[in-house]
């Protein structure tokens, strides 16, 4: 289906990529997700466009779109419909579910772990195995992939199996002060409510590639791949069985947008995004840049490319410079900055060759952040 995978890069990511300025990662990871039908858990602080971005998404597949806040008193019957009383009458259980989730192809949950008891059971079988139970009704969902955000990590032990469904996990930071400008014109352009014209693709699209994604021959990566989970776990990365398998489903669906029927290793790209903690992102980058380092630049994914060599003795020089500056009596502003300017001296340090540098380079930061935290 190459004329489907060219008009999902011209008619869907590449407008919303003009459109939300600074959120190319994340548009690729939507993509994704929704080509391997999977799910994608969003790290950040309100206002960065997240369901913006989604519903955006949508609505160019012509997707149906369910989405929700969720608190803790939210109730099972504001996600999935209320029980049909007149049918409740007869002695039949049944949901109204016109309009809700259990409709919906692509679903977007915000603070995901406000979720109580009642919905968590729910979302559990709904991630896994799209299907929605209540009473001896038994629905079969149509969901794509469901999309999810927080600016906190679950704690309790009980929300980890929901987080474990998320296959993908990114962070999305405030754009730093250098794109203020695009942002602000682009972001007057939303509020001006211009609406993205639809693509020609829709949801049925999205299904036969994610059936595509299945006929990827993976015989070539297999050795590797089975490598590299070990190196991820020896991260402290919580990687089960279950999901060393599942993963393999993106990896496919790396090379189904790359236009190829064979996995490589510079599909390995996704293993990124499987973090369970924001201290695991900058060591886990730099393991999977370990295994793009020899591979080919032609045919591969954007997000699978190589940056410019980092320099680590420029890194280091500035990581003194920002410790100088954190040990003086900074504003709140300046503090803010500081902040903002380790956020990128982590994804540069990141690709660091020498792997003893990188992870100096790491922790120098780790401990600059840590400082920051008690300043503030």
């Amino acid at each position: 289906m190459p004329e489907v995978i060219d008009r999902l890069k011209s008619d869907i990511e590449v407008p919303l990529k003009n459109r939300f300025v600074g959120r190319e990662e994340v548009i690729d990871l939507i993509t994704l997700a929704a080509v391997a039908g999977e799910h994608l858990f969003l790290l950040g602080p309100p206002g960065t466009a997240k369901s913006a971005i989604i519903r955006a998404f949508a609505q160019r597949i012509n997707g149906r779109y369910f989405e929700y806040l969720l608190t803790r008193f939210s109730e099972p019957n504001e996600l999935f419909g209320p029980i049909d009383l007149a049918k409740l009458r007869d002695g039949v259980v049944a949901t109204v579910t016109t309009g809700m989730l259990p409709e919906a192809e692509f679903v977007f949950l915000d603070e995901l772990f406000n979720a109580n008891s009642a919905i968590l059971n729910n979302l559990l079988t709904i991630l896994n195995e799209r299907l929605f139970r209540r009473g001896l009704e038994l629905m079969r969902l149509p969901l794509i992939s469901l999309f999810s955000a927080s600016n906190r990590l679950p704690e309790d032990e009980a929300l980890s199996a929901l987080f474990d469904r998320f296959l993908l996990r990114c962070r999305v930071d405030s754009l730093p002060r250098a794109a203020m400008p695009a942002l602000l014109a682009a972001g007057w352009q939303l509020e001006r409510g211009e609406r993205d014209p639809s693509s020609g693709i829709d949801a049925s699209d999205m299904v036969r590639l994610r059936e595509q994604c299945l006929q990827v021959n993976l015989t070539g990566i297999m050795e590797a791949y089975a490598e590299v989970v070990f190196h991820i776990r020896d991260l402290g990365v919580t990687l089960s069985d279950r999901r060393a398998v599942k993963l393999l489903k993106l990896i496919a669906a790396s090379a189904v947008l790359c236009g190829r029927q064979h996995a490589i290793q510079a599909d390995f790209w996704v293993l990124r995004y499987v973090w369970d903690r924001e201290e695991q992102i900058g060591p886990l980058s730099g393991l999977i840049q370990e295994c793009l380092r020899a591979t080919s630049p032609d045919n591969i994914h954007p997000l699978a490319s190589t940056p410019e060599k980092a320099n680590p003795d420029a890194i280091s020089v500035e990581l003194d410079q920002l410790a100088q500056a954190l040990s003086s009596n900074a504003t709140l502003t300046e503090l803010a900055r500081l902040r903002e300017r380790l956020s990128q001296l982590a994804e540069q340090a990141s690709w660091v060759e020498v792997v003893a540098t990188r992870q100096y380079l790491l922790e120098r930061v780790n401990q600059l952040l840590n400082r920051l935290g008690e300043t503030s």
